[in-house]
């Protein structure tokens, strides 16, 4: 079992944005910047191009409502989407608040980020949500 699985299962905590019943999203614990949020699968899944035609794209549908969400609540020009897989083993899909290129740098971590701000912006984005 993964640990984006034993998030989703809640046995880490973690800070919420959304889910349905096939994903669920979350702020990353070491953002790149604020707002910094994971959509995973909830089917483990190692790598994203395993998963079928039609679940990439309900999963693309789904990172779309949260980058919308994103994009109200924090402030940025852009949300930008990576997608690494190489450091867990579970398909998943960054959104980065962009304000400009250097902050999708992953080199540049936010260290030990503050847990209230993050209650506060997991908050702010999920209240987006639609």
């Amino acid at each position: 079992m993964t640990i984006f699985s034993k998030i989703i299962a809640g046995e880490i905590p973690c800070y919420k944005i959304a889910e349905n019943d096939k994903f669920f999203a979350f702020l990353d614990i070491n953002p790149v910047n604020w707002g910094h949020t994971l959509v995973v699968p909830k089917q483990e899944t190692d790598y994203i191009f395993d998963l079928s035609d039609d679940e990439i794209g309900e999963m693309m549908k789904f990172a779309k409502k949260v980058a919308v969400a994103i994009k109200e609540a924090m402030p940025c020009r852009k949300v930008g989407m990576a997608v690494i897989g190489l450091e867990v083993p579970h398909a998943h899909i960054h959104l980065i608040p962009l304000k400009q290129e250097g902050d999708m740098d992953f080199s540049k971590k936010i260290s030990d980020p503050d847990p209230e701000k993050m209650k506060q912006i997991a908050k702010a984005i999920s209240g987006a949500v639609k």
